[in-house]
């Protein structure tokens, strides 16, 4: 079973970061990106420490080897391999995080622009660009930002990410029933307006 949680933005704590989690926020440059940055990584953190059972700051993140290349830049997980899968996903003003039993990703995105949809739709399967173009112009930013954010979360739950070049190859539709991917199980999120968001699960638990 997945369990969901949205996060907002929060007054800047970064009292249960690590090291590494204290950079990554410093270096961003809007401090409501920092805030959400430090809300969403705290909510990660006393999630999986009660998972654990430890307190959240002593739980240890590490990086699962890469699918494509084995370097350490996979899909994140807790050092040993204890506790739940989970994913984290933020994009302006709203961050969602994912826990399974299994391997899982997640991605939220906001509605995009005409613009944006013009500059990245070569990016997708052929048959979801010829959807989008068969859609009234007032219904294609759901119907993208559904379909972008199915993909993201695939690529996230293999750990690939979007440098393994796979947006384009893998169908994922802009429709809105739930479907199966290459051994995951893609769904749909209830966002909040002016948002899209999906999670895929694996089907097996060993991936």
């Amino acid at each position: 079973m997945t369990e969901i949680q949205f996060v907002r933005p929060a007054p800047l704590d970064v009292s249960l970061l690590d090291t590494q989690e204290r950079r990554r926020a410093a270096a961003l440059r809007r401090p409501a990106d920092q805030e959400l940055y430090a809300a969403a990584h705290t909510a990660l953190r006393l999630r999986l420490g009660a998972y654990l059972c430890v307190e959240p700051a002593a739980v240890e993140l590490v990086r699962l080897p890469c699918p494509l290349c084995g370097e350490p830049h996979g899909r994140p997980a807790v050092a040993g391999g204890a506790g739940p899968h989970f994913s984290l996903s933020h994009t302006q003003g709203l961050a969602l995080l994912a826990f399974a039993d299994r391997p899982v990703g997640a991605d939220v995105e906001r509605l995009p622009s005409a613009s944006t949809m013009a500059d990245v739709a070569a990016s997708l399967h052929p048959r979801e660009q010829s959807e989008l173009a068969e859609l009234p112009s007032g219904e294609r930013p759901l119907a993208f930002a559904r379909c972008w954010t199915r993909k993201e979360a695939c690529l996230k739950g293999t750990g690939e990410g979007l440098a393994g070049g796979g947006m384009a190859s893998l169908l994922v539709g802009t429709g809105t029933a739930s479907l199966d991917v290459r051994g995951w199980t893609v769904r749909d999120v209830a966002a909040p307006e002016g948002y899209a968001a999906a999670v895929a699960t694996a089907k097996s638990p060993a991936l």
